[in-house]
């Protein structure tokens, strides 16, 4: 299964699971319902920022928008297994690291962020608490937490809630990789 189809698949998957309509989720999520159809078919490409805001539409963090369905999930995810997707518009990459049946409220995720590459996603408030740990594993990044700016360097962290707008950038003239941990409160 190729990463648009698993996304599609997961977003479908969940919005039923949600019994929402097309109309209901893109109410929830700013996402016209023409998107979110074509997303669910796989005849789109959907940017980052738009997939934050369905997952957030969804009541889920973005990085399980790419796990994969429960049939194939387990608890050990070789490297060569794991999908990688790139962001049309920034020309990230993500790679879910953790395998998708461990039952675990943390993720990993790995990104490759190009040189002067930008994502502003619109997070807010969400009905699950997400917090998420950015760890700088080569290079140099400018994050975004609200209000607050910080510039992150090789071997940096910076742990934050998602609960308010968050924007990514590197105008350094070197590539950035990160690792990202998630973690999900299921219980609010």
């Amino acid at each position: 299964m190729d990463i648009n189809t698993r996304i599609a698949a997961r977003v479908s998957t969940l919005r039923k699971s949600l019994q929402l309509s097309l109309e209901a989720l893109a109410q929830r999520c700013d996402v016209s319902r023409s998107m979110i159809s074509l997303i669910e078919r796989g005849q789109s490409s959907p940017t980052a920022v738009v997939l934050e805001k369905l997952a957030t539409g969804l009541g889920v963090p973005l990085s399980a928008l790419f796990e994969a369905p429960a049939e194939e999930a387990g608890h050990l995810l070789r490297a060569a297994d794991q999908l990688q997707w790139r962001d049309p518009q920034s020309g990230y990459i993500r790679r879910n690291v953790s395998p998708s049946g461990a039952l675990s409220p943390i993720q990993v995720v790995e990104v490759q962020f190009p040189a002067g590459a930008q994502v502003a996603y619109e997070t807010s408030t969400r009905e699950v608490r997400v917090d998420q740990q950015v760890w700088m594993l080569s290079g140099r990044m400018d994050i975004h937490v609200g209000e607050h700016p910080y510039t992150l360097e090789t071997s940096d962290c910076l742990a934050f809630q998602l609960d308010k707008p968050t924007r990514f950038h590197n105008p350094y003239d070197q590539p950035a990789r990160y690792a990202v941990v998630i973690v999900t409160d299921r219980r609010l």
